[in-house]
């Protein structure tokens, strides 16, 4: 099927509201931070009573912090906070403020010498995505955690070309002058009295796909400009596009349950839903991108788990945030020419 990109001002269509988000999981909050020089930022899910976390990179060029605490064997069982943030290994420094403001809040570990804020932190890669008139060099900082925190709440996040979604983009496999716009996305799924939320800033390489239909949302372009390709299908053709640099694309994100799990049991529920990136990104996990998913446990629910329907819930969730960070986004201009989105594409 061809799809079209027809003229028109994307800022004027409607958009269609997400299902649920990760603070449907009580005990979180979240705030996005997005600089007015360029189009990037950070996103925060707070956690000031604490969660069980975990964490599972699958992509090939993750770009981390404070990971390696979240395997099961290591001591520290629970986070205070997870930073999402674009600006590649300079965003980094976003959870640097994070720690400061978890710290003026007195929420950390407790060491017997103050209490210390564990923030794992994951990046993406948004260092082209420069409008005219940007910054190129402005990057999230220390300053730009530290107000996304102010900004956090329980209220349903804000989506698309914000946070660390702000200058997301997807289909970068045969150029960037072919790809579109990516973005941030939220879902939630309950069943019974549990609650799976999610929340995935969206830059992979790949295509992104509606698992409801197959139908591709956004990704490489024609070299016209004006239809899907279908990155997949277009590479088991044998056709080789200009490939970006590793590590230039990813997809991040925090998966989160109210149940009360083992930091084992999280790292579960951070692997599967993995899944549900495989499902609605194609291709996954690619030697090109640093896919990183962390798994946070509020454990406000007591009820016996149910880990199996876990790992199904968080899937799903996951898909769901994913392909709503791809309704959500807006169209761009940058320096390169039009980025458009999801919206701008007529089936």
């Amino acid at each position: 099927m061809t799809h079209a990109i027809p003229a028109g001002d994307p800022l004027n269509m409607p958009i269609t509201h997400p299902s649920g988000s990760i603070v449907d999981v009580s005990g979180l909050e979240v705030g996005h931070f997005t600089l007015s020089e360029r189009l990037t930022g950070c996103s925060v899910v707070l956690a000031p009573n604490a969660a069980v976390g975990a964490v599972d990179v699958r992509g090939a060029a993750p770009g981390t912090r404070e990971t390696d605490l979240l395997d099961p064997s290591n001591l520290v069982d629970k986070v205070h906070a997870v930073v999402l943030s674009g600006g590649s290994a300079f965003g980094l420094d976003a959870a640097t403020g994070v720690v400061r403001w978890l710290e003026e809040h007195h929420i950390g570990f407790e060491t017997g010498y103050g209490r210390v804020p564990i923030v794992p932190a994951a990046v993406l890669f948004d260092l082209p995505v420069v409008r005219e008139g940007d910054n190129p060099t402005a990057r999230p900082n220390a300053e730009a955690g530290y107000t996304a925190c102010q900004a956090a709440s329980t209220t349903t996040p804000a989506a698309g070309n914000v946070g660390a979604g702000a200058g997301a983009c997807v289909g970068k496999l045969f150029g960037l002058d072919r790809c579109m716009k990516g973005g941030i996305g939220n879902a939630s799924v309950r069943v019974g009295p549990w609650v799976v939320g999610a929340l995935v800033a969206c830059n992979a390489v790949g295509d992104v796909i509606d698992p409801a239909t197959g139908q591709i949302l956004a990704g490489a372009r024609t070299a016209d400009g004006l239809n899907l390709l279908d990155t997949q299908r277009a590479l088991l053709a044998a056709e080789r596009g200009n490939r970006p640099l590793s590590g230039t694309n990813t997809t991040i994100g925090v998966v989160a349950t109210n149940a009360k799990l083992s930091k084992a049991q999280a790292k579960r529920l951070a692997m599967s839903a993995h899944d549900g990136l495989a499902r609605s990104i194609l291709p996954a996990h690619t030697t090109l991108d640093g896919d990183t998913l962390f798994a946070l446990a509020t454990g406000t629910e007591a009820s016996p788990v149910d880990l199996m329907l876990l790992t199904v819930m968080a899937a799903e969730a996951t898909a769901q945030a994913t392909v709503d960070a791809i309704r959500q986004a807006r169209g761009i201009i940058t320096q390169t020419g039009q980025v458009p989105a999801a919206m701008n594409i007529s089936g």
